[in-house]
């Protein structure tokens, strides 16, 4: 656990400088439209739950200091009852029922208010698929119209772990559709600042929203605890200008480019790459490495070098911690399914500089 977190400190750090990241997930600090309004539900709720409190507390305390104990003899009396008092049964029963129906009133709203938006044609559509203990984004396009007029989409690119968003101008929106799947156990995706989480369950597609109003990194985490690396699992969203994020979309939609030639490491390591078994997990565009029968079994690592970090957020994406991780995976993430490849020294040094080279 030490070691994780000395390599995810670095990881902030390392992005602090180029880009705003807010390392707390704050709840309390909503920067998007569903968490502000799950925040204004939550403020309304808690203030009338201390109410209630402060109430039956000062109640209590009154109680205590005006009828004090006198002494065993008094303690074995049975206090005067009380029977029939229509005021008083009227009190317990209608006040704890309107606090109820005002507590169920407001809560429906809200939820009905971020679970039935309704999105704009241009709202950016992704999916997102969780993995033990990982995040494949898939982002969609629309493709025309089916004989009901409904929008069909495909598949625009495929990326891993960081979401790049655009943000929300207030006024023009674009909000951001995250269709949520799981490939094995149920996960929980979480960024406190810009929504509530949803459960990513097998055999069933989720839907949240984000609506972001201020570029900047998002962290994050699965909320559900979904296995050993659980705790591991962690999220970035980075918004973006809109200017930015389709300069993004489209570095993401290029092909890759081979290594320098002079770059005779790199062009080894490349052989190496595809001399292993990463081809039968990994994909990357436009190459035979296309992952089991031409899904996704671990990261896609098309433009894998323009991530900030790998391992699900947890590494930042350097020449020694590329390294590190093809030696021995388990060492950063025990449990990981990645296998110990038993590279060579050579080997390992080969394809961590092919693997810098795909930007």
């Amino acid at each position: 656990m030490l070691a994780a977190l000395a390599w995810f400190a670095p990881t902030i750090s390392t992005l602090a400088a180029n880009d705003p990241i807010r390392p707390i997930a704050n709840m309390f600090d909503p920067l998007g439209t569903p968490a502000k309004m799950i925040h204004d539900s939550s403020i309304l709720v808690s203030i009338i739950c201390l109410v209630i409190f402060i109430v039956v507390t000062a109640m209590l305390v009154y109680v205590v200091i005006k009828f004090p104990s006198k002494g065993a003899e008094d303690e074995k009396k049975e206090p005067p009852q009380v029977y029939g008092s229509s005021q008083i049964e009227l009190a317990w029963t209608v006040i704890p029922i309107l606090i109820t129906i005002v507590l169920i009133l407001v809560t429906t709203r809200t939820i009905g208010e971020i679970q039935d938006k309704k999105l704009p044609n241009e709202a950016l559509r992704v999916r997102v698929i969780g993995h033990q203990w990982w995040w494949e984004l898939e982002y969609l396009k629309q493709d025309g119209v089916d004989k009901d007029g409904k929008p069909v989409w495909k598949r625009d690119f495929i990326t891993a772990n960081e979401l790049h968003i655009p943000v929300s101008d207030r006024n023009s929106t674009r909000p951001t559709q995250l269709i949520l799947e799981s490939v094995d156990v149920i996960h929980s995706y979480w960024v406190p600042q810009l929504n509530g989480k949803t459960d990513v369950v097998p055999n069933r597609t989720n839907h949240m929203w984000l609506d972001p109003w201020e570029t900047g990194t998002y962290l994050g985490n699965c909320a559900e605890y979904c296995g050993t690396q659980h705790a591991n699992m962690l999220i970035r969203v980075i918004v973006q200008t809109p200017e930015d994020f389709e300069k993004w979309c489209a570095a993401q939609r290029a092909s890759v480019v081979e290594p320098p030639v002079g770059d005779a490491l790199a062009v080894a390591g490349k052989k190496d790459y595809f001399a292993n078994s990463c081809v039968s997990c990994h994909s990357i565009a436009g190459t035979v490495s296309r992952g089991v029968e031409g899904g996704v079994f671990g990261p896609d690592l098309t433009h894998f070098a323009s991530r900030a970090s790998f391992a699900s957020g947890m590494a930042p994406i350097t020449l020694d911690n590329i390294r590190d991780w093809l030696r021995d995976p388990h060492h950063l993430k025990p449990g990981v399914l990645m296998p110990n490849m038993q590279l060579t020294d050579t080997e390992v040094d080969q394809i961590a500089a092919y693997l810098m080279t795909l930007k």
